[in-house]
């Protein structure tokens, strides 16, 4: 092993002589190149090297490579020569990364990212083993579609070579018949040399186009420059541009010259028989037929509303009974939309497709400019809705939004009842919908009057305790955690909550800060906080919830905090803890004027001030 890597040390002496000699590395570094490239061959043959060893390897040898160019720059700009002549240095390199490249993919054959940078870095730098790579790379990997659209990418597009680019792709799609992006690109392809062919005879004055024969030269060069800037992408069009034409070269050239090639007529035939050749591969494919529609609206081929009116009804009668389908013919068809969607229904009555049909009609209620087509949209999704539980298509989550939706529009009363009669039907186990009602019941309750009575909370934990017997307990956490909500409403409204000690809001609130979030557990003590005696325990609580997330940089619970000292000190005016607290809280989060406004506030509202007057002391009346 030592031996080998000698040798190949040996092999880099003229190299490295060479660089020494033009200025561009030093003895020193050159030292450490070799000190670092001898590291990299022992790992490399060792027993086993990994993929790694390899990749950190052709690393190096690139940066290498990068710092070698730009010193040749460097110094050709130092010496007033701008291109210094080549010498052995400027080709070892890469001969080096490449023969790297190659013991890598020899080693792991079925990688095929690493063969794929094997052949763009032959790609990048214009290596000449680019097609022995490729050819390569199609014997290992035959069945890997990408492989055959890159390798006929670079004929088409690097090369030029249209006549090898298209047997590739037709070995492709021989070798692998059902691959969507082989017959798309291969598609792309030929429109795209079709399209070349006729920017070529339109230049040559045999088409009709922008330019003609019996124009001055001076407009003929000026027209001729107009036309290269114009079109200097579409001449040179790679397989991933979406637009273009085709041709097939032998057809061109055996025409006469006197007879004109209709180009749309040849794209028209060609883009037939290729999506005849597709559908009979992939019959069952709806996506390769989207990707053939599209690009048939990108290019101008003779009779293509003929075409594409053709297509669509193809996909109609294959795939008349597929949602997705129409979904992407509602997207197609925006004007009549709503129109697609009801002959949807008649084709495909179920639960998916009535999900579809409402949120189309939810998203154009939300982008509605106007009230009355706001409230046509309206009617018209309460009507779909009403068709869903009528036809039995009617789904878990199609109940709620339909009970929510009565909400939102703020028929709460007709919600509630929606809500009470799926509950006692088809959904009487859905405890997403039982939860749904107990908080329609809830917010009926609290719309009517701020607290609710007795009778109004009896009835809620009847209904908690109905559906908490009709419900699996694995999924009903949500309702025990509402009864338990609503059950301490009651206790804290009839009697108060503590004011030291435990505190059963509290409990509440932190259990909720746990499970749900900081925003859920704002809402929870916001309830309890509007009841006539919240305790001070609770306000206590939240205001520290508040100002351990105040001190981690949250600008709006610094907000929260004030507000509910402001409230607390409401109520509880001569408490001296929440006085201090509160101007804690403001030297070290707040301004000065705000500290000194508290420090003011609590000697004027206090009856015992010995505090505040013990820190004015300490602080020498600074304060």
């Amino acid at each position: 092993m030592a031996d080998v890597v000698q040798y190949r040390l040996e092999r880099m002496v003229d190299e490295l002589d060479d660089m020494e000699k033009r200025g561009l590395f030093t003895r020193r570094e050159i030292a450490e190149i070799v000190k670092q490239r001898r590291k990299y061959e022992y790992r490399l043959k060792r027993p086993s090297p990994l993929k790694q060893d390899y990749l950190a390897y052709i690393d190096y040898e690139t940066q290498i490579d990068s710092l070698r160019r730009l010193r040749k720059r460097a110094v050709a700009r130092a010496q007033g020569d701008k291109k210094m002549r080549k010498s052995v240095s400027d080709n070892a390199s890469v001969a080096r990364i490449v023969e790297v490249f190659r013991l890598a993919v020899m080693r792991f054959k079925g990688d095929v990212d690493l063969w794929f940078k094997y052949v763009e870095f032959c790609r990048q730098r214009s290596n000449g083993r680019i097609k022995k790579a490729l050819a390569q790379l199609m014997r290992f990997h035959p069945k890997v579609p990408g492989v055959w659209i890159y390798a006929a990418a670079w004929e088409f597009d690097h090369n030029l070579n249209y006549e090898a680019a298209h047997a590739l792709m037709l070995n492709g799609l021989r070798v692998c018949p059902k691959s969507e992006d082989l017959w798309v690109e291969y598609l792309r392809m030929e429109l795209t040399y079709l399209n070349k062919l006729k920017h070529r005879k339109v230049l040559l004055g045999e088409d009709t186009g922008t330019l003609a024969r019996d124009q001055t030269v001076a407009a003929a060069a000026d027209d001729d420059k107009q036309w290269k800037d114009e079109n200097e992408e579409e001449l040179f069009m790679s397989l991933d541009d979406k637009k273009g034409e085709k041709n097939d070269v032998l057809e061109v050239e055996n025409e006469e010259p006197e007879k004109k090639v209709d180009f749309g007529e040849l794209g028209f035939k060609f883009f037939q028989t290729i999506y005849n050749g597709a559908v009979e591969a992939l019959p069952s494919s709806f996506s390769v037929r989207k990707r053939f529609l599209e690009i048939l609206e990108a290019t101008d081929l003779a009779n293509s509303k003929d075409l594409r009116k053709e297509l669509i009804s193809d996909m109609k009668r294959d795939f008349a009974k597929e949602p997705e389908y129409w979904v992407w013919l509602a997207r197609l068809e925006v004007g009549k939309a709503v129109e697609v969607y009801e002959e949807a229904l008649k084709f495909v009555p179920s639960a998916e497709m009535y999900q579809f049909y409402t949120k189309f009609l939810m998203d154009n209620i939300g982008d509605a400019q106007t009230i009355e087509s706001s409230s046509d949209y309206t009617s018209q999704l309460l009507t779909v809705y009403e068709d869903a539980e009528r036809m039995g298509c009617l789904s878990e989550d199609l109940a709620c939004q339909y009970v929510s939706f009565y909400l939102e529009i703020g028929r709460i009363d007709e919600g509630r009842k929606l809500a009470e009669k799926l509950c006692c039907g088809k959904f009487s186990n859905s405890a997403k919908l039982w939860l749904l009602r107990a908080s329609v019941e809830i917010r009926c309750i609290f719309v009517n009057s701020s607290f609710p009575s007795k009778a109004e909370l009896v009835s809620l934990f009847e209904l908690l305790k109905d559906v908490l017997g009709r419900v699996p307990i694995s999924d009903a956490g949500s309702l025990w955690l509402m009864k338990l909500l609503e059950t301490a409403i009651y206790l804290v409204a009839k009697d108060g909550d503590s004011e030291d000690g435990f505190s059963v809001s509290s409990a509440i609130v932190n259990f909720v800060l746990q499970k749900d979030g900081i925003h859920r557990a704002r809402e929870i003590y916001k309830r309890f906080l509007c009841l006539p005696h919240p305790g001070l325990v609770l306000y206590k609580n939240c205001i520290a919830l508040e100002s351990n997330l105040a001190s981690s940089g949250d600008k709006d619970s610094l907000a929260n905090a004030h507000k509910l000292f402001e409230s607390a000190l409401a109520t509880y005016d001569q408490n001296i803890e929440l006085w201090k607290d509160y101007h804690s809280i403001e030297i070290k989060m707040g301004t000065s004027e705000s500290a000194n406004a508290i420090y003011w506030r609590a000697r004027k509202t206090l009856k015992d001030f010995s505090y505040f007057a013990s820190i004015a002391a300490s602080a020498g009346d600074h304060l």
